[in-house]
């Protein structure tokens, strides 16, 4: 019983350190940029080049990790993090950063598709969703702490870019002296677009609207509140509450959703997330206070679609479909996620602050739109056969592999089918 539970805390340790690093690394990019005068397109580029990297290393890292085996690989990539790291506190150049971010995303998705894999291979159907939500839990913790580490430090110096080249040294002490089995190979990412589309074209759209939105907030937030001149403490509150708000909203709001129909949820929460920033984007405010204030009614709204958009494309899929669901709407997510820092970038740059929340108030809207059409077009799935509502890690740090480690995936018949596949 001690050796797996130690196991699961030496590797759970490692990923805190790894995801503080990540959140710190995000937010001090942005600021430290905005004060040598990047231009705030470059800085949207940031979030868009992050979001190539990470969804192409999910697509190419398990490659890496059958070839070199889960500790080495997770060595690599989180070895890798702290050079860009340092890396980009050393060579402070937009383009410089931009090349640099593409790196980040990719090491950082093949670090998350390690750990998500080597929880799942210790953990049992009886204890799966306890590590399911204790990871989830984790990520967001460990991502408020790297933010708010930002408010404690300078960014107009090196110390902070050391402090993250530092965390993700550290991420890699636990693993590398745990005695810990490697687990099985990572679960095969396969893409079905269409297939996806006619399983859910309300969860096809949502990622697509969802990562504009998320994407544009994310990298974004900080240069809008330093634009509108609030404290780094203020923004980095701001920024993290504003994760936090959708992560205590998942649970009440995925609940609801097992009750009625989900598409009414998406609606409704997404037309929530585009009367906040159109009110935002209209009043244009500058009191710290009352920003966010807003932003964290903002947060709740826009941080719990994903998980019951995941929620509603899976209750239109078998279990052994998961992992297959899963990649397709990262992908979409993904593409998403490029899309809205460059177009909220450009409108910024263009127009004022506040624009930033025109893009998000736009495609949170066009989603709610969307849901309801759907609803006048298709029966929503009987209550007693939808999945029940999980809630997921920030999909800062999402990658195909979460869903295996998921409670409502079929593991054991998808592991079978793929053994039975190898055989033949």
């Amino acid at each position: 019983m001690l050796s797996p539970l130690g196991s699961i805390i030496a590797l759970l340790l490692g990923t805190a350190f790894l995801l503080t690093g990540s959140g710190l690394h995000g937010l001090l990019l942005p600021l430290r940029g905005q004060m040598e005068g990047f231009p705030t397109a470059s800085l949207g580029a940031l979030g868009a080049a992050w979001a190539a990297g990470f969804v192409a290393g999910c697509f190419i890292a398990p490659r890496i990790v059958r070839r070199a085996g889960h500790v080495r690989a997770f060595g690599a990539f989180a070895a890798s993090g702290a050079i860009i790291a340092l890396l980009t506190g050393m060579w402070v150049d937009p383009t410089g950063w931009v090349i640099l971010r593409i790196f980040t995303g990719f090491t950082m998705a093949g670090a998350f598709m390690v750990i998500e894999s080597w929880l799942n291979e210790k953990s049992t159907n009886e204890n799966r969703g306890t590590v399911f939500g204790v990871y989830m839990m984790l990520t967001y913790a460990s991502l408020t702490a790297g933010q708010m580490t930002v408010a404690f430090g300078d960014v107009s110096n090196t110390l902070l870019f050391m402090t993250t080249g530092i965390l993700f040294c550290m991420a890699l002490i636990p693993t590398a002296v745990s005695k810990a089995v490697s687990p099985q190979p990572l679960a095969q990412v396969t893409l079905d677009l269409k297939g996806l589309f006619v399983n859910s074209p309300v969860a096809f759209i949502g990622c697509l609207l969802v990562g504009t939105a998320n994407g544009a907030w994310g990298t974004l937030g900080a240069v809008y509140g330093g634009e509108i001149g609030i404290s780094t403490l203020q923004i980095a509150t701001m920024m993290s509450i504003a994760v936090l708000a959708g992560a205590a909203l998942q649970l009440p709001a995925g609940r609801l959703s097992d009750r009625i129909d989900r598409r009414f949820v998406i609606a409704g929460l997404s037309f929530g997330a585009s009367l906040v920033g159109f009110t935002i984007f209209l009043t244009a405010p500058r009191d710290g206070a009352y920003v966010i204030a807003m932003t964290a009614v903002y947060g709740a709204f826009a941080y719990t679609l994903y998980s019951i958009i995941v929620a509603h494309a899976n209750d239109h899929a078998s279990p052994e479909d998961f992992v297959k669901v899963a990649s397709g709407l990262l992908f979409l997510y993904g593409g998403g996620t490029m899309l809205g820092p460059l177009v909220g970038g450009v409108l910024m740059e263009s127009l004022r602050p506040e624009s930033l929340f025109l893009i998000t108030a736009l495609s949170h809207f066009s989603l709610a739109g969307y849901a309801l059409l759907r609803i006048t077009r298709r029966a929503p799935v009987p209550v007693d056969e939808r999945e029940a509502f999980n809630a997921l890690p920030s999909e800062r740090a999402v990658t195909p592999q979460a869903a295996v480690l998921d409670p409502r995936s079929d593991t054991e018949d998808t592991e079978d089918s793929e053994a039975e596949a190898a055989v033949k």
